[in-house]
């Protein structure tokens, strides 16, 4: 067999842009243009190397790699060519282009290229060298360029990186590709907020709990959602559509998609994050005891158990006091006889129907005369958007003067408190100007539950069992065996509904007593 005696070449190729993988662009017009060189040089091209979306200031590539493998490899036996199309296909760099070109050198390839003359003397050396630099400078210009034009489209009120869970990116008429609401998930992600902001979820833990039961929520790529990952999700004000980026000097921006929530609602659980810590529910409590932990035992004042307790024929469900020493300690209640006792006893807080409609009357009024004054409202905020303006200009002027670091930190964290203020009250402003809902379509869900608590309570789900609990009642609730449950401590709403119902509260018109009340000439009910 004759041996061939043509010289044997190897072709390198490399795009940095995903989207050029993407599109199939880019590696190969390269690979033909170094094929028609090898051609024309009667070189036999044995193999190809190619780089997918690498970057041309890395050195330790996949492709390169295997390359100078290859070429260490076959050192022995012959040279080969190493075929690039452009210089800036080797690198995007000086120094990784020196590195990679002694690095070639060093596996017993020689670089050529038809686009460059690659030599050994100084002029050739010079001319590769500048030709280096100034694919650098290209190099480093656009991603200059790439990041003042994403700083200019978030300054328009644009998000230009990763969509937030809740949000994709959608073509919109006049706005180009921007966040729209990607359901179920925003759904989610609203439920998260609100119910964080009104306490029905205590802890970030109960949140991962929630989150992990809801299969549609986007997790990490090992499939798994993790606790930072709730606290990052509850810090984003582009939820309550406004972009917050420090690092370009960017602070509560109003942006243009559709938010979630409110500002009033993401400033209530950046309050809550900052608060006290508290403890998560614990996780054995379950749909079979839902009182397990809210209900004490009337002598220790600990708060009970509960379990299930094997007989002969099945088990049966117990709550009892497990506290060493407690006189009651391990004498069970039975869970059907404590359960129904509780639900006399949240029936027995539900107002009377004609004291009840009496009070969403004065309700109704309140609303009526709260949305008459919207227009009075708004012209204060903007009067007080107006002074925050001002104190945030004379912050500035100061950390002009100041050269104390500590100094311009504390003017810095002062003007990022204002900004908050400021977008809490243009969103008052903005809202003012909408159309408001109705009474009844505001408060009908909170209507129905302090109408008749029970209605919940009876829920399926455990949550709802919980909420009611927390709703209704101040504080745990003491239990007596064979005596029953003693007086709660309940909660303002249902305090002052029950107090409409006493034989010391009757209704009075206008002026009845002294000083004249606000709204002389209405129905006002007061407590004697």
């Amino acid at each position: 067999m004759k041996e061939n005696k043509k010289q044997q070449a190897v072709i390198y190729c490399r795009v940095s842009s995903a989207k050029q993988v993407r599109e199939g662009h880019g590696l190969g017009s390269q690979e033909t243009r170094c094929r028609e060189f090898a051609a024309r040089m009667d070189y036999d091209v044995v193999d190809t190397f190619r780089d997918e979306g690498v970057s041309g200031g890395l050195i330790d590539r996949t492709g390169m790699q295997a390359m100078l493998a290859f070429l260490r490899k076959h050192r022995r036996h012959r040279q080969h060519v190493v075929i690039i199309d452009d210089i800036s296909r080797l690198a995007r760099g000086i120094e990784a282009h020196i590195q990679l070109r002694t690095a070639i050198q060093g596996a017993g390839g020689k670089l050529e290229s038809p686009s460059i003359e690659f030599g050994d003397d100084s002029d050739s050396i010079l001319v590769e060298n500048l030709l280096a630099s100034v694919s650098q400078h290209q190099r480093q210009k656009n991603a200059e360029q790439v990041v003042n034009r994403m700083r200019a489209r978030v300054t328009n009120g644009y998000w230009v990186f990763a969509p937030p869970v809740g949000y994709r990116y959608e073509k919109v008429s006049g706005h180009g590709s921007m966040l729209v609401p990607d359901e179920p998930n925003a759904t989610l992600v609203r439920e998260v907020f609100e119910g964080f902001a009104s306490g029905r979820f205590e802890t970030q833990t109960e949140i991962l709990r929630f989150l992990k039961a809801n299969p549609p929520v986007r997790r990490n790529p090992k499939g798994e959602i993790v606790f930072n990952y709730v606290r990052l999700m509850l810090e984003r004000p582009i939820y309550a559509g406004y972009i917050d980026l420090p690092d370009w000097n960017i602070r509560l921006l109003p942006a243009k998609h559709e938010p979630l929530i409110s500002l009033e609602t993401w400033k209530k659980v950046q309050d809550r994050l900052k608060g006290t810590n508290r403890a998560p529910i614990r996780k054995d409590i379950n749909a079979d005891f839902p009182l397990r932990g809210f209900v004490t035992c009337g002598c220790c004042g600990e708060p009970m158990t509960a379990a299930w307790s094997k007989g002969r024929a099945a088990k049966y469900p117990y709550y009892y006091c497990y506290q060493p020493g407690c006189p009651e300690r391990r004498k069970t209640i039975r869970k059907e006889h404590l359960e129904e006792e509780f639900e006399a006893l949240l029936e027995s807080v539900r107002p009377a129907s004609d004291m009840f409609a009496a009070a969403c009357d004065m309700l109704r009024e309140l609303w009526d005369d709260r949305m008459g004054r919207a227009q009075e409202r708004a012209a204060n905020a903007k009067a007080d958007i107006a002074k925050i303006a001002r104190q945030t200009d004379q912050l500035m002027d100061r950390i002009v003067e100041a050269d104390s670091p500590t100094l311009i930190a504390a003017y810095e964290s002062r003007i990022r408190k204002l900004e908050e203020e400021k977008a809490l009250l243009s969103e008052r402003v903005r809202t003012s100007s909408r159309p408001l809902r109705t009474f009844d379509q505001t408060f009908r869900t909170a209507c129905a539950f302090l109408a008749n608590p029970c209605q919940l309570w009876n829920s399926d789900r455990l949550e709802d069992k919980r909420m009611v609990l927390r709703l209704v009642f101040g504080g745990r609730l003491p239990y007596r065996r064979n005596k029953g449950f003693r007086t709660g401590i309940l909660t303002l709403p249902f305090k002052v509904l029950a107090g409409f119902g006493t034989p010391d509260s009757r209704m009075v018109e206008g002026d009845g007593f002294e000083p004249p009340y606000a709204y002389a000439g209405r129905f006002t009910v007061c407590c004697l």
